[in-house]
């Protein structure tokens, strides 16, 4: 069983939880529930409670729930956040490889977020929480993101990310340099959280770095060669937007 704790202020959300996870994760065990940061607080830092996941509402009565992170000795526990629609949240979330669902909560969605805990179980969560806060706090600010991989979880810088191929559920990663990475996510997440930082997607397949395109090939349909000397094919539904982004980035320079 996985044992849970749930943070969230309103009554009437933590029963829905509660009865949404005995529907659809019987494998979720609520073993204690707060409404507040210092409840929270009390809660977490009890060492008689074995905890593996921790529902947590974005805003309490007594302020965010950084603030109760912030005041936790240790953090060995996988985090879902439960929140409203927010954009800064949804987009941070996805940038420190977090769980996340919204409200009202979607069973689907739920279950999900439950499933991948049993894949990553609280791996790195600090580092995955600073990544987080930095671009819920900032969401102007993007130089580093959390990717939950097959064999880890790794912290890469954007500027050395050169592109994103994909491959059925999974998604390959190339660094500057030649490695490789491939992560357990879909390569329309990665295209959702980066569009507004220089990435763009060429082709169903293909997410590139507009800062390590090469040479744009008129030819055969048009393509481009990267840096690292990959052949990359521009979709013909997305060439005509590819064109106007290449004209405005001439028009910069």
């Amino acid at each position: 069983m996985i044992k849970a704790v749930i943070i969230e202020d309103e009554i009437n959300g933590r029963k829905n939880l509660k009865n949404l996870l005995a529907t659809y994760c019987p494998t979720v065990e609520v073993i204690a529930e707060g409404g507040s940061i210092e409840e929270g607080l009390r809660l977490l830092n009890d060492s008689d409670l074995t905890i593996d996941v921790a529902f947590l509402d974005i805003s309490l009565p007594d302020g965010l729930v950084f603030q109760l992170l912030n005041q936790l000795e240790d953090i060995n526990f996988e985090i879902i956040f439960v929140t409203a629609f927010d954009k800064y949240a949804i987009n941070a979330c996805e940038y420190g490889s977090i769980g996340y669902v919204l409200k009202p909560i979607d069973p689907d969605k739920l279950k999900e977020s439950v499933q991948r805990i049993h894949t990553v179980r609280a791996a790195k969560m600090p580092q995955r929480l600073e990544v987080f806060k930095q671009h819920y706090s900032n969401p102007n600010s993007f130089e580093k993101m959390s990717v939950s991989a097959i064999d880890g979880i790794y912290f890469l810088a954007l500027k050395d990310i050169t592109r994103f191929e994909a491959e059925d559920n999974y998604t390959h990663i190339f660094l500057n340099g030649g490695d490789k990475i491939t992560a357990s996510k879909t390569i329309k997440q990665y295209e959702s959280i980066l569009l507004p930082v220089n990435f763009y997607r060429v082709h169903k397949r293909h997410v590139i770095n507009l800062n390590y395109m090469k040479k744009f090939v008129r030819g055969d349909g048009g393509y481009l060669m990267m840096d690292d000397g990959k052949k990359i094919e521009i979709s013909r539904r997305r060439r005509p937007v590819f064109m106007d982004l290449l004209k405005r980035l001439q028009e910069e320079i």
